[in-house]
C-alpha cells in the first residue's frame, strides 16, 4: 500500500480493494466502518444531545453576536455560501439564512439537526442540514465563509491534528471570513 494509492482514495479518485480493509483498518487503528464512513459511537458523543432533545432551545433563538460581524465584513450583496460547522441547534444557520446567505450546516447531534431542520422551516428558510463529525468531516465543496461558534474546543487534540485545523484555516482565510470563537484556539497559533 503505497502513499499515492492512499491519497487517491481521499480525494476519491480510486477506491481500496475491498479485501485488504481489514488490514488497511488495522495499520490506521480505526475499525472497518469507520474506513466506510459508517461511525459507530460507544459512548456519548456530544454533551448536548440530551439537552437538544427537549423541546426548548438549549442556546435560544437569538443568533450570536459574531453573525452580525460575517454580515457586516461579508454582506450577501451577491450569492455567497456560507458552511455553518457545528451548527447546534441552527440559530446561527437560520439567521443566516434569512439574511440572504446559501447555507450549508453541520452537526454530530442527531436531535441537533432535527431541530435545526425544524427552526428553519419556522422561519420559512432554507438551510442544508446533515449530521457530520468534524474530526472526520472532508470539505469538498467551495465556500465563501466558513463559520463556526463553540466547537473547535472540543476537538481532541492529537499529534498532527492540530496542524491539519491551522492548515485549513490559514488555506481557507485567503478567500473566506473565518470565525472561529475557542477558548484554547489563541494558545494553539
Amino acid at each position: 500500500m503505497s502513499y499515492q494509492a492512499v491519497s487517491k482514495w481521499e480525494n476519491e479518485q480510486a477506491m481500496p480493494d475491498i479485501t485488504l480493509l481489514p488490514e488497511i483498518s488495522k495499520v490506521l487503528e480505526v475499525s472497518v466502518d469507520k474506513l466506510l464512513g459508517y461511525i459507530s459511537y460507544d459512548k456519548r458523543v456530544t454533551i448536548y444531545e440530551e439537552e437538544y432533545a427537549t423541546q426548548e432551545y438549549y442556546w435560544g433563538l437569538k443568533p450570536n453576536k459574531d453573525c452580525y460581524k460575517v454580515l457586516e465584513l461579508m454582506p450577501p450583496t451577491k450569492h455567497l455560501k456560507l458552511l455553518d460547522i457545528g451548527c447546534g441547534e441552527g440559530k446561527d444557520a437560520v439567521f443566516f439564512a434569512k439574511n440572504g446567505y446559501d447555507v450549508t450546516a453541520f452537526d454530530i447531534s442527531d436531535a441537533g439537526i432535527e431541530k435545526t431542520k425544524r427552526f428553519a422551516d419556522m422561519a420559512r428558510v432554507n438551510v442544508k442540514v446533515f449530521k457530520d463529525d468534524i474530526t472526520d468531516f472532508r470539505l469538498n465543496t467551495q465556500f465563501d465563509i466558513l463559520f463556526s461558534s463553540g466547537v473547535l474546543h472540543y476537538i481532541t487534540l492529537i499529534p498532527n491534528s492540530v496542524e491539519k485545523y491551522l492548515i485549513i484555516i490559514r488555506v481557507t482565510q485567503t478567500k473566506t471570513v473565518c470565525t472561529f470563537l475557542m477558548y484554547l484556539f489563541k494558545n494553539l497559533l
